[in-house]
């Protein structure tokens, strides 16, 4: 058997995206900066000009999944960060919103097997964004990690795991044995 674990180191080869929403920018534009540090310290290049991060910016946190999928559809990155913030307000927007941003950020890693980091905030008040995105500490710094983990896991899963099923009958059940891939997969055939 195996373990495997990621890392944060041989970072070159990485290339990632980062997906901002506007809306409490004074909050998504430090949580941006948190994760551009950590990006920075463990061999990154965040420059915009370069060729490991790409930025995009959209209207809001609803609009970041939307544009995180298409970003990792392309398989262009090997991770997506998602950075915004949804703060509670008196009406039932907050609940919509984030629930919805959740799923949708979630389907997206899903449906394309690139890692898709969920870095928006759900806070009460103004304040509680503000303590997270660099008062008390920067969630950017975080999320950032979890991409480089997940980024430098997922390419070791990929590299190793190049055969999902079995070749021989050694590998198979004891229950089957006689039996080959090939041969059941040629008996399931005649079967339909």
């Amino acid at each position: 058997m195996a373990v495997f674990e990621g890392t944060f180191t041989q970072t070159e080869p990485l290339r990632f995206a980062v997906v901002i929403g506007r809306f409490n920018d004074l909050v998504t534009g430090k949580l941006l900066e948190g994760c551009q540090d950590c990006l920075k310290r463990h061999g990154v290049d965040p420059n915009p000009q370069g060729n490991q991060v790409d930025y995009v910016w959209v209207p809001g946190s609803f609009e970041v999944p939307l544009v995180a999928r298409q970003l990792a559809l392309s398989h262009r990155y090997d991770a997506v960060i998602c950075l915004g913030a949804v703060i509670r307000g008196q009406t039932p927007h907050f609940d919509y919103v984030s629930a919805e941003v959740s799923k949708g950020i979630a389907a997206a890693s899903f449906q394309t097997g690139v890692p898709v980091i969920f870095g928006i905030l759900t806070v009460d008040t103004m304040q509680q964004a503000l303590e997270r995105a660099g008062i008390k500490g920067n969630h950017g710094w975080d999320y950032a990690l979890n991409a480089l983990e997940m980024a430098s896991l997922m390419r070791q899963l990929r590299s190793n795991l190049t055969e999902p099923y079995p070749r021989n009958s050694q590998s198979l059940p004891p229950s089957f044995p006689n039996a080959s891939v090939t041969n059941l997969t040629v008996e399931s055939e005649e079967l339909s």
